[in-house]
Order: structure tokens, then C-alpha cells, then sequence
């Protein structure tokens, strides 16, 4: 089966300002996020980098033959490491690059303009980059403001990656800009906040013939549940009904949720149970995201017996 992780982060160096609050590395694998020292990398990460090469070694024994990075604010910008990171993995991973949405503060915030982040997008596409992601559950603008970067994109065939809040009125706004962009292949992250009251709607999104989702974060957001995490299959199998599983990818939300969990549990929970089919399975792990992102030369990965076993 080939696998493919559709929604992962990478950084040499957690290091930012998010709402006037610094997040950064402490020690062995925590940083201090919004005030709180917390788990943010497995503990045996000590140094805090978060690296392709770490990745490539958990993907490998795990058998995912790729994935797509995405980025968060949370982690700093780290477009110039993703660009390196494309170039000397070019068959491993789909790297998203990220615009600068002056998260630092509301003030900063209000001073970006719809143009400016078009004018960052039209950069990163000249450096290389292929998509863009930008966690929208964090932005406090119209999604209105998107439209004009996401046009850009449309026009050279980019993939548009977005996280929304479980916010009735974001998720109709993003609605309208699906509609007004219907040729721009787009990913919603987080399975639609599954657990939250809006999460439908945010599948809903996935009948635009242009949208998918993915579903990195689903084992953070059954944490308490924990492994084999029985009410995420039941919202995977729910999704499929809405939406089709033709529409639906996994994705780990590698590294945080390898505190909790090993790499490979993040999936084999779905590849264990009964509720979806062998065909549903080959398309959720790895099949859909393959076309959409166009990965190519995937490596042959084999089973490497646990020392233990």
C-alpha cells in the first residue's frame, strides 16, 4: 500500500512571536508555547530541531513513502529550510510555503493587506514553491483578503493548504471564496476540527470538486479516546458517507503527535479496522493525496522487523 502523510511540519528552529507571546525551545523536546511549558517534540528531539532527516527516518521504519509539509505560525517561518528541503528530498516531500500574516500582534495584523500577501505568494512561486498553506483557524480577517493570492494560484496550478476555526461564519466565508477560485485545488487540514460543532461544515467543503481534507491532528483531537481511537474511525467513516472517500487523506500532524504515540500508530489504527474497506483504506492512506500533490518516485519501503519482535 503506498502511504503518504499530507499534513507534517518541519523546523531547524522553533523561535517566534504568536499574539505578542514568544514561543521557543526550551529543552529536551519542550518549548514554552502561549506562557506554558509544553511536550512539543518527543523528548529524545533534545536540541528542538525538527528535521527532514529525523522525518525521513521515522517515515522509512513507519513505510510512508511521502509527505507534505505544511507550516504554522506557531513554528516561525521556515521557508528558506523547506526550500532546501524540497530540493534535496525532491521525491519525499510536497513543501508549502507560508506568507507573512503578522500574527505577532493584532496590530501587525491589520497592516497586511490583501496585496501584501499576494505579493508574498507571487515570491515564494518564484522561489520554487508549489503550495501554500496558511492556518486559518488563526487569522482574524475576511477570508475575503485570500482571494487575491488564491487567484494567483489558481492561475499556476498551486495547491492551496488551509486550517479553519470551528467558526460558522469562517467556514461560510471560505465557502464563497471556494466559489470564486473553482479551478484552485485546495486541502483542508484537521478533519474539519472533527470533534467541534462545526466539523460537518467543514467536510461539507469537500463537494466543491476542488477541495479535499485531511485529516493531520485527528489522533490529537481523540487524545483523551487514545489509541485505536474508535470515534476518529467513526468520523473518517462519517466524512466518506458526506463527502466520498475519494476526498479524504490521512495526515500525521508529525512531529507533536509522536509525544503521545509512535509514527506508524498515527495511522495503523485505520489500517486495522473493520469499518472501511481495503480499497477505502489505499485511497485514504495514500492514493488520493498521490494524485492531488503528483508525488512521483516513491521508494519501495520494507517491513523491517523490530529487534524486540
Amino acid at each position: 500500500m503506498t502511504i503518504i502523510d499530507a499534513h507534517s511540519h518541519l523546523w531547524l528552529k522553533q523561535d517566534t512571536v504568536v499574539d505578542g507571546q514568544r514561543i521557543y525551545t526550551t529543552t529536551r523536546g519542550r518549548s514554552m508555547f502561549f506562557g506554558q511549558e509544553v511536550q512539543m517534540l518527543p523528548p529524545f528531539i533534545a536540541d528542538g530541531r525538527n528535521t527532514a532527516e529525523i522525518f525521513i527516518a521515522n517515515m522509512d521504519y513507519a513505510q510512508v513513502g511521502g509527505a507534505v509539509v505544511v507550516q504554522e505560525v506557531i513554528d516561525g517561518n521556515q521557508n528558506d529550510y523547506l526550500l532546501d528541503v524540497s530540493k534535496k528530498y525532491p521525491s519525499r516531500f510536497f513543501v508549502c510555503g507560508m506568507p507573512n500574516l503578522g500574527l505577532e500582534s493584532k496590530d501587525a495584523e491589520q497592516k497586511i493587506t490583501a496585496e501584501d500577501i499576494l505579493r508574498d505568494v507571487e515570491n515564494l512561486h518564484q522561489l520554487g514553491f508549489k503550495g501554500i498553506a496558511i492556518p486559518g483557524h488563526r487569522v482574524s480577517r475576511k477570508m475575503s483578503d485570500f482571494v487575491p493570492a488564491m487567484k494567483f494560484m489558481e492561475s499556476k496550478g498551486m495547491i492551496f493548504s488551509m486550517c479553519l476555526a470551528d467558526n460558522a461564519n469562517q467556514i461560510a466565508e471560505f465557502q464563497e471564496v471556494i466559489t470564486e477560485c473553482s479551478n484552485l485545488k485546495i486541502a483542508i487540514g484537521h478533519f474539519g476540527l472533527a470533534t467541534t460543532n462545526n466539523w460537518k461544515n467543514q467536510i461539507l467543503l469537500a463537494r466543491n470538486p476542488n477541495v479535499y481534507i485531511e485529516s493531520g491532528g485527528i489522533t490529537w483531537l481523540y487524545n483523551s479516546e487514545f489509541y485505536p481511537y474508535p470515534s476518529a474511525i467513526k468520523a473518517i467513516r462519517k466524512a466518506a458517507d458526506l463527502v466520498g472517500i475519494d476526498k479524504l487523506m490521512w495526515g500525521s500532524d508529525y512531529p507533536r503527535t509522536i509525544c503521545a504515540i509512535t509514527y506508524k500508530m498515527s495511522y495503523d489504527f485505520i489500517v486495522k479496522t473493520n469499518e472501511l474497506t481495503d480499497t477505502e483504506k489505499a485511497a485514504f492512506l495514500g492514493e488520493n493525496a498521490v494524485k492531488l500533490y503528483g508525488f512521483k518516485d516513491l521508494p519501495v519501503l520494507e517491513y523491517v522487523k523490530n529487534m524486540s519482535e
